[in-house]
């Protein structure tokens, strides 16, 4: 479950129509748009390989989240090094190509290209959870994440309430056993873009600005 606010007024943006529920709604998205978007159909073509309901092996399976430059790919190597187990990543890389095509998309499209990785992955993650434990960098939590953050436009009370269902993980979606949340100090974060080379996204530079998700 994500962290939460307290109970307030229902926001003015209808999220769980934003964020997929589940992957026949995902499936139904990818579809209104491939007829424009080629990439929407191979997309479509991916999820109708993974099977409905994944189960997870019987090793344990840990999610870390946190904003790019937090230490998430040094941190997730390590663990995996230690645990000698498998590294897996979210958007998997069979469909991070395409990340960029997607995000120029209207939320609830570029939500489901985001939500369509989220299955792609829980496919990935299931077979590999027979064999070794799974670290895996980003997941559903950050899907979830970004679109609330970037749907209610910064304001605390816009949240939608505690059990809102927006919250609740997707009954179709595999489960880790473990998500932990990295996080470093702002001025920090923006050192580390620069001596990357890196510039900020465009969610990422929304998500800086939203008061609401550094809180949270």
């Amino acid at each position: 479950m994500l962290l939460r606010c307290p109970p307030g007024p229902p926001g003015p943006q209808p999220l769980r129509r934003v964020l997929p529920p589940a992957a026949a709604v995902v499936r139904d998205r990818l579809r209104e748009c491939a007829t424009r978007i080629p990439e929407a159909e191979a997309l479509l073509d991916l999820l109708e390989k993974c099977p409905e309901h994944q189960q997870k092996g019987r090793f344990p399976v840990v999610v870390f989240e946190g904003l790019d430059a937090t230490g998430k790919t040094t941190v997730t190597e390590s663990v995996k090094d230690t645990l000698n187990g498998v590294l897996l990543r979210s958007p998997p890389a069979c469909i991070s190509q395409w990340r960029t095509i997607f995000d120029d998309e209207p939320a609830h499209i570029r939500r489901a290209f985001y939500a369509a990785g989220n299955y792609i992955l829980a496919s990935e993650i299931a077979k590999a959870s027979t064999q070794a434990p799974v670290v895996i960098d980003r997941y559903w939590h950050s899907t979830a994440a970004y679109t609330i953050a970037t749907e209610i436009n910064g304001k605390i009370q816009d949240l939608p309430p505690v059990h809102d269902e927006v919250y609740q993980w997707p009954e179709d979606l595999l489960k880790p056993d473990l998500v932990l949340l990295l996080t470093v100090d702002p001025e920090e974060r923006v050192r580390r873009l620069q001596r990357r080379g890196l510039e900020k996204t465009k969610e990422e530079a929304e998500l800086e600005a939203n008061s609401v998700f550094r809180q949270r």
